[in-house]
């Protein structure tokens, strides 16, 4: 790891420690040997590099909590459902469906020139573990031993907000959004990150 990706892995790890969870260290474990740390936060979109997904992550959580500030001055009745610790656990843990599913390969590219080389590129592969992609994240925290409350799962689930859903799960999607302000929150957060902070500077 370069000096960036180090002190982005352990800021990671010390936000998660902080929520106290049980079996936290496990959960850190398991991120560790799917490859979360040096995965991309996309394949070619924000952040298609290694250890992108760290770096989204975490710019999902700066700006949830940043929010977080700012609705709480605006409607203190809010604090209840938007803990810092859920924050901390449903922005940085999002995506960690992310984490075995790009695969580096080399593919022939045209370059600026109009000739085609031989460059590096991730590919999606989803075949390992075929569950979509909210709910891939929650089942795999779950599995690893993480134990989430319901607005957790909700804003975990539905960070993606109401794009390209079914019928029944624009029905589910808007049921969670009256539960509970965390996952309008968390999904806030991902646009932020992913749409803004992560989009490439425009050339002038």
């Amino acid at each position: 790891m370069d000096k960036h990706s180090t002190e982005a892995h352990d800021r990671f790890i010390e936000i998660l420690r902080s929520t106290g969870r049980e079996n936290i260290d496990y959960i850190i474990e398991d991120l560790e040997s799917w490859g979360f740390f040096e995965a991309p936060a996309s394949a070619q979109g924000h952040y298609a590099y290694p250890g992108g997904l760290l770096d989204h992550s975490l710019n999902v959580y700066d700006a949830a909590m940043n929010s977080r500030e700012w609705l709480i001055k605006t409607r203190p009745d809010l604090e209840p459902q938007l803990k810092v610790e859920s924050i901390a656990i449903a922005a940085m843990l999002h995506d960690v469906c992310k984490a075995d599913f790009y695969q580096l390969v080399r593919k022939k590219k045209r370059n600026e020139i109009g000739t085609y080389e031989e460059v590096e590129a991730y590919e999606i592969h989803d075949e390992n573990f075929p569950v979509g992609h909210g709910e891939k994240s929650v089942i795999l925290l779950l599995q690893s031993g993480l134990d989430l409350s319901d607005d957790e799962i909700y804003a975990i689930r539905w960070h993606m907000g109401p794009w390209n859903l079914s019928r029944d799960d624009e029905r589910f999607y808007r049921q969670a959004s009256r539960l509970t302000s965390l996952q309008a929150l968390i999904h806030a957060a991902d646009t932020i990150a992913s749409a803004i902070i992560e989009r490439p500077a425009a050339k002038l």
